[in-house]
């Protein structure tokens, strides 16, 4: 469940615009905050709200690219929702306070190497996920900027995975854009390690 993409208001109305799309079904619903791309701000206490009056409200989509957002969603409604984080390149972060999921932007172009990070984090491997964020975070963030979706496309296409080709008012990359998510890329490749396919239980320390 999405804010409106137009318009923005206060709670009242952004609260009615929920409680509408949540009553109208009986499966469970995930509510997306994502004030930076649609202005509208899903506060820990307006989302225990929505929780608490809603039985079929099961998660958030928490990308407001805060980290600080998972703990205190939880400090409020501790496991009552599920908590996943969309924003890329704060997933080891909030993992580590209490996330339990990723809506990943870069896992079609890149899906071992999430899977792994995504395990490793989860499993504490603090060291071991450092070493693949360091290599994956170039990429990670390119979902974090206006136009993440013409990026994480023009990646996948180069990928095998998909293509670049956008619908209006998007338009395909050019010029600098073009020239900046290349480098990106190109640099991911020539550094790329392989991914330690082992069970995590068989890392050290495990």
């Amino acid at each position: 469940m999405l804010p409106p993409y137009v318009y923005t208001s206060d709670w009242y109305e952004m609260k009615a615009h929920v409680d509408a799309i949540v009553r109208a079904t009986k499966l469970g619903c995930m509510l997306y905050n994502n004030p930076v791309a649609y202005k509208t701000d899903f506060l820990p206490d307006q989302i225990a709200e929505l929780a608490s009056e809603h039985e079929n409200l099961k998660a958030v989509k928490e990308s407001s690219t805060d980290v600080r957002r998972v703990a205190a969603i939880r400090a409020v409604l501790g496991d009552k929702l599920s908590i996943f984080v969309g924003v890329d390149d704060v997933i080891v972060e909030a993992l580590g306070v209490g996330a339990i999921g990723w809506v990943a932007g870069l896992v079609n172009a890149y899906p071992a190497e999430s899977v792994r990070l995504f395990e490793l984090a989860k499993a504490g491997k603090q060291e071991e996920a450092f070493e693949l964020y360091r290599w994956f975070l170039p990429l990670l963030r390119l979902d974090t900027v206006p136009k993440f979706v013409q990026l994480i496309k023009w990646v996948q296409e180069q990928a095998g995975v998909g293509y670049a080709r956008v619908r209006a008012p998007r338009l395909e990359l050019r010029g600098a854009d073009l020239a900046d998510v290349k480098a990106v890329f190109e640099r991911a490749k020539a550094t790329r390690a392989k991914i330690d396919e082992r069970p995590i239980s068989e890392f050290a320390g495990a």
